[in-house]
């Protein structure tokens, strides 16, 4: 087999957040007085750091994205994080790829102790052996710091890195395993937008969960 490092993006990856991070953006933003309908506008939160897309998408500054990553949370701890589900046939992938003696490693921007949850909760996280994700003080933000934690905490990928691969539906994961000197899948079943996987420069490309795992058998 050509990658035996396999690192999964979350969000939009393994499993299908947008419900629960779109409702808790809109309440978030309600509280500033923000009513905001347009799917198009909310499917963009589902990937990219929440502080940054407060910022970029809304027009706010440092101090009320903050405030509005807070709100978003009063409501994704008590309901958003269960209003999600796995792509069907992502769990038999998981397992097959773990029979085949491939480390499967969790590379997410969401806060770390919420992707273990998430994990738990659908009942992979045995599958993985190790998860890395943002911390909820906002360290680790960034895709290209989440996977320069994996290198550091998973040194044998660093000391593989033609061997690793990152997985993920956004172009933020593309350009974190570019910076991070590895390959990369970009997965259309997710929210990518057209063309955004391709921009940023993905080494495959599948529309899938069936063409992700045609492609990673092979690989």
């Amino acid at each position: 087999m050509k990658y035996s490092y396999l690192l999964f993006d979350l969000d939009g990856t393994l499993t299908d957040s947008g419900e629960g991070i779109m409702r808790c953006v809109q309440y978030a933003l309600e509280k500033f007085g923000i009513t905001e309908q347009d799917v198009r506008k909310l499917r963009r939160f589902v990937g990219p750091p929440l502080t940054d897309s407060f910022r970029l998408f809304c027009g706010m500054n440092e101090e009320d994205a903050l405030l509005a990553v807070r709100y978003y949370r009063e409501r994704y701890e008590k309901q958003g994080i269960l209003e999600n589900h796995v792509y069907e046939g992502i769990p038999q992938l998981l397992r097959d790829l773990a029979g085949e003696g491939r480390t499967l490693i969790v590379a997410s921007s969401k806060p770390e102790v919420y992707v273990n949850k998430v994990l738990e909760n659908f009942s992979i996280a045995d599958y993985f052996a190790c998860t890395i994700g943002s911390g909820i003080n906002g360290k680790l933000s960034s895709k290209e710091e989440i996977l320069a934690e994996v290198m550091r905490r998973c040194p044998s990928a660093a000391a593989n890195r033609d061997r690793t691969l990152m997985i993920g539906d956004r172009r933020y994961d593309i350009e974190g395993a570019r910076s991070a000197h590895i390959d990369s899948v970009g997965v259309y079943y997710g929210y990518a937008e057209a063309g955004e996987l391709e921009e940023a420069g993905a080494d495959y490309i599948v529309q899938t969960v069936s063409g992700l795992r045609e492609l990673l058998m092979d690989l």
